[in-house]
């Protein structure tokens, strides 16, 4: 399927990249990095990037406004998402032929056209890695972007299932010249105002007795902190990270646009990804999460969860 892609990266003219909405950095990083690689290497070729764009990571690139009309014998391809429901910009349906590339567990419900690798720790690993591997050169903007999502997804490289390969992957990036310091400064400095946001979080999360640890956020929350709901959903997770009696922390936040509860889910060394299958979800083994209609399933599965610990210990 890998060599079906660039077959077809090679024939169109025109080619658009997609991702899922509320975008984090690897969902920008492979779909900018893409791109940019991409348009080095085919200057000829209309290459177009489309979604939503966070204002937290705004600084890795824009988004092209592009016409319906784009999308006449063009190729889409989506990136870091394999669930029609959560592309950002459903206008890929219009497009002549669609790719998807994905390293989450769920099955893909857009096309057959399906590049998946699981033990990827990021989605911009598994595209560098393949445009490595079919010899196309990656400019140094593109590589920054690259290496960028895999640091985030990845933890700063403390997580994933081939920690080798994710470090191969990342070096070849540096040495193209990728600017880590750059990714550095702007992901890991942070406003006074988020800093004491994050610090009132860290008093309002509650462990159950076999070390879960959890948050529940309702709409409420957004009205104390106006701010973009993944700065709250992901972006909380790491007050209950790191703390020595909590193996798995859990995020449960309303999203008023969608009239849900969405839960992010992790564990320092338990797999989870079952749990969170078992309420419709799913994600990797350690990092994943699931919608909810109300509290009370929420409520269920803290219970799931604590239950998962328990078994564990």
């Amino acid at each position: 399927m890998i060599n079906l892609l660039f077959e077809k990266i090679k024939e169109y003219n025109t080619i658009i990249i997609h991702r899922h909405t509320r975008p984090d950095l690897d969902a920008l990083g492979s779909q900018l990095g893409l791109s940019k690689t991409l348009k080095y290497n085919f200057p000829e070729k209309n290459i177009y990037v489309v979604g939503d764009l966070s204002s937290k990571y705004s600084f890795i690139g824009d988004m092209d406004t592009i016409d319906d009309s784009a999308y006449n014998d063009a190729l889409a391809i989506i990136v870091d998402v394999a669930v029609a429901n959560l592309v950002s910009d459903d206008r890929y349906k219009l497009a002549k032929e669609v790719f998807v590339i994905d390293h989450h567990k769920n099955p893909c419900d857009i096309t057959e056209n399906f590049v998946s690798d699981s033990t990827r720790v990021a989605a911009a690993e598994l595209i560098a890695n393949m445009l490595i591997e079919h010899k196309l050169s990656i400019p140094k903007d593109a590589a920054t972007a690259f290496y960028g999502a895999i640091v985030t997804d990845g933890g700063r490289f403390m997580f994933g299932s081939n920690l080798a390969e994710t470090l191969r992957v990342s070096s070849l990036l540096v040495s193209l010249g990728a600017d880590y310091d750059y990714i550095y400064k702007n992901i890991y400095v942070e406003k006074l105002a988020d800093k004491q946001m994050k610090s009132w979080f860290a008093n309002q999360f509650k462990v159950t007795q076999n070390g879960v640890a959890y948050l529940k956020n309702p709409k409420e929350v957004f009205e104390k902190f106006p701010t973009e709901f993944g700065n709250i959903s992901r972006g909380m997770l790491s007050v209950m990270s790191g703390i020595e009696e909590i193996i798995i922390w859990l995020n449960f936040t309303y999203d008023c646009e969608r009239d849900l509860i969405i839960g992010e889910f992790r564990s320092r060394e338990i797999p989870i990804v079952d749990v969170a299958s078992a309420f419709g979800g799913g994600g990797h083994t350690l990092a994943c999460g699931a919608s909810f209609k109300n509290w009370d399933e929420v409520d269920k599965c803290i219970e799931a969860f604590d239950h998962l610990a328990k078994e564990n210990k």
